[in-house]
């Protein structure tokens, strides 16, 4: 396949409206000997049903059918008529009013006046990221309703908000993975002009968006593209249907297709970066990778805009392909996901062992995360009987993605519990706080681009659980199926939330309200301390593996990270992470010099029990002290 042959620089499928009231429709519809686009009578029109021809050239040899049509603008209903017998939505309609079964909507994302004409981006260095479900976020679960909570997240020190999924899908409540309409952003959350409102609004408070987009599959309710034509193949297959057919014949198209949707989201709807589901999923033995060609497509669009725009791919292969260079046989995308700091954190915090969770446990492992990112790099996985992961050493700390909590790691548990809950259950109090604030520090200080899940700064304590609102009774009984058998790795027995169940989508929105109780405020506070710092401090703000040392003692279970230049006199900064569940004394190496307290997570005004630590100390090369369980200190060195 030759390179870089299709023209992306404008939007091409789809109802494009145009100047005096006319509209293009264009659609790939190979499947079909005729196809046409029926637009219902309005109070202005008649109903009009039009035929589109084959386009001109190669694309109509390739199957694409095109018409212009009159009296056609913002708000008409359409959908296509296949072979004169099949109405269906437009696979790449940008509006669907009446949810996924239903007709079409032209929308003109012309009209919106946005407000960002200054906004030039974020470096990928200065992202920190929060991650929302738009539907759980506020008791409205709309794009609108986010709006008024911006202001405090910027005042938490937040840069970039990530959307879970916003892709039409089928009912009022989902997590967004079964999306059918890549390009309509949901209804029920306010469709296209409310997305809008959210992205203008974020870009005006200096907050970059990064949107959730499914490539490796698409939702099973309401998913007609294969009538249309060649989308999924039978090759391969996914845990969630069909596999995309991004190698196979035909699947030029179906890569246009999922471009044009990434460059819809970036360069007409304003999006700052996407988070892509689960690429490990994506089959592709092409020797011009689809994930290549999609880098390489929209850091031209972030070229021509002249502000950056980034891919931020999740894989659980530890792959540093996604990542590399492509001069240097890589993918080129940005940064990835790294499920394995995750792991070793949680495992160390919780002292769960099962499913993947088996492969973690030791200290060491944290450490070598911080330093090098992946922890398998090829060496034998129990969980999965085999070797895993590649090393990524040689690839700069900014292109991992840390967290503690995310929509998977909390929602794929069995009853969806929270950190909050979790470690309060298994640790007890005081311990169970105590040990979110370690989990903060782990993240936060990092040489990696945090992300955190939505309430997690304030110990939010209700469950996010997965929910579903299909309409297929056999659906919605292979849904409650999969689930139970998801977790039988884990061992976790007991009545599983019913993910149809209205009251599973309910039990999980947030209580924004708990900001305001003693502990909960306690810890928010601490959260936008951790995070001043990461950006006050200049060997924090800088993102270097080469400035990142840890010394570990497993025994003690203390690690100590430090970041910043060695051989500088100042600004060198050292995290002391205790994780043990007594106080302990400890003598800990520590580079000879002056070093300055700069937070202690038992301090009073985090909710602790009080600091014991001056607030100034003389090292000579080691450092005693009597570390409360569950603790972290941050020192910065002075001299």
């Amino acid at each position: 396949m030759s390179r870089c042959t299709n023209d992306f620089s404008a939007a091409t499928l789809g109802a494009i409206p145009l100047d005096d009231r006319r509209c293009r429709f264009r659609v790939w519809a190979p499947r079909a000997a005729r196809v046409e686009v029926h637009l219902p009578a309005t109070a202005l029109q008649p109903e009009r049903t039009i035929p589109l021809h084959p386009a001109p050239g190669e694309d109509g040899e390739r199957g694409y059918f095109e018409a212009v049509v009159e009296n056609c603008s913002h708000g008409t209903r359409y959908a296509y008529r296949l072979d004169g017998n099949r109405e269906r939505p437009d696979p790449a309609s940008r509006w669907q009013p009446e949810g996924v079964h239903n007709a079409s909507a032209v929308f003109d994302w012309r009209r919106f006046a946005w407000t960002d004409s200054n906004w030039k981006g974020l470096a990928l260095e200065d992202y920190i990221l929060y991650e929302i479900h738009v539907g759980c976020f506020t008791p409205q679960g709309t794009f609108d309703a986010v709006i008024p909570h911006l202001d405090g997240l910027k005042a938490l020190g937040i840069t970039a908000i990530e959307l879970m999924p916003v892709a039409q899908f089928p009912g009022a409540r989902n997590w967004g993975y079964d999306g059918v309409h890549p390009f309509a952003a949901q209804n029920t959350y306010g469709g296209p002009e409310g997305f809008q409102r959210l992205v203008d609004a974020c870009h005006a408070r200096g907050l970059a968006v990064v949107l959730d987009v499914v490539f490796n599959h698409l939702g099973p309710e309401g998913n007609y593209l294969t009538e249309f034509a060649h989308y999924f193949t039978d090759r391969y297959r996914t845990p969630w249907g069909p596999a995309v057919n991004f190698d196979g014949e035909h699947s030029d198209e179906v890569r246009r297709f999922f471009i044009e949707n990434a460059l819809w989201w970036v360069r007409d709807m304003h999006v700052d970066a996407l988070r892509l589901d689960a690429v490990h999923a994506i089959v592709d033995n092409s020797a011009y990778p689809f994930l290549e060609e999609l880098g390489e497509a929209v850091h031209a669009e972030a070229a021509r805009f002249g502000r950056p725009i980034y891919l931020m791919p999740e894989s659980d292969a530890n792959d540093p392909r996604l990542v590399r260079e492509r001069g240097r046989g890589g993918y080129g995308l940005d940064a990835v996901w790294n499920d394995d700091f995750h792991h070793a954190l949680h495992v160390l915090l919780t002292g769960e062992r099962r499913g993947y969770y088996a492969d973690f446990g030791q200290l060491n492992q944290l450490a070598k995360s911080f330093c090098e990112g992946f922890i398998y790099e090829g060496q034998y996985s129990r969980y999965r009987r085999r070797r895993h992961g590649r090393t990524a050493r040689e690839l700069p700390a900014q292109r991992f993605l840390v967290f503690s909590q995310n929509h998977d790691q909390v929602g794929n548990r069995a009853t969806g519990d929270r950190l909050t809950t979790l470690l309060a259950a298994i640790a007890g109090e005081p311990a169970g706080f105590e040990s979110l604030k370690v989990a903060a520090a782990a993240v936060l200080f990092s040489p990696f681009l945090p992300l955190l899940f939505m309430g997690e700064e304030y110990g939010e304590t209700a469950p996010f659980q997965y929910f579903t609102s299909h309409s297929d009774p056999q659906l919605v009984e292979n849904v409650r199926r999969g689930r139970r058998e998801e977790f039988a790795a884990f061992g976790w027995a007991g009545d599983l939330p019913d993910p149809q169940d209205e009251q599973t989508f309910l039990r999980s929105k947030l209580n924004h309200g708990l900001q305001n109780q003693h502990r909960h405020r306690a810890l928010r506070d601490y959260y936008a301390e951790v995070i001043r710092l990461r950006r006050q401090l200049p060997a924090l703000r800088r993102l270097s593996k080469a400035e990142t040392e840890t010394v570990c003692l497993e025994k003690e279970h203390l690690l100590l990270l430090l970041r910043g230049r060695p051989a500088a006199a100042t600004g060198q900064v050292a995290v002391l992470f205790h994780f043990g569940l007594q106080p302990t004394e400890l003598a800990v190496p520590l580079p000879a010099g002056q070093w300055h307290k700069r937070l202690d997570s038992t301090d009073v005004r985090w909710g602790g029990s009080g600091s014991t630590l001056p607030d100034a100390l003389h090292c000579s090369g080691r450092f005693t002290h009597n570390f409360a369980a569950r603790s972290v200190v941050l020192l910065e060195r002075t001299g």
